[in-house]
This record gives structure tokens, sequence and C-alpha cells, in this order.
């Protein structure tokens, strides 16, 4: 999957606080997301990240 800056991906199981949404903040081999819940922020590599995620929204947020 192609992932851009600001995409909100759902994933399969939730975050620690309940939340399933994620903002992509930095592309490239590594993914860094924010959860849109608590606010924290991970890395992720990309080849781990396309086993979790179920639905990319391509809506930029504005």
């Amino acid at each position: 999957m192609i992932y851009k800056l600001n995409d909100i991906l759902t994933t399969k199981k939730p975050h620690v606080c309940g939340s399933y949404d994620w903002k992509v903040v930095r592309t490239g081999a590594d993914i860094k997301l924010e959860c849109r819940g608590c606010q924290r922020v991970i890395m992720m590599p990309k080849y781990e990240l396309d086993k979790k995620v179920k639905k990319i929204n391509n809506e930029a947020l504005k």
C-alpha cells in the first residue's frame, strides 16, 4: 500500500486508548503515525504496518 502525509488509517485492532484511527505524520521506509485518540506518536516499518491496516481514508486534514 502507498501511504501519504495526513492520511487517516484504520487498524484491525484498537490502540490501548481505544482508538482505531491513526494519522500519517511521516513516510519513508518507516512510517510515523500519530494516534487520533491520545496523540501518541509511534514509528513502524512499512511491511509491518501493511499487515495491520484495515482501511485508508485519503481525506487530507484541514
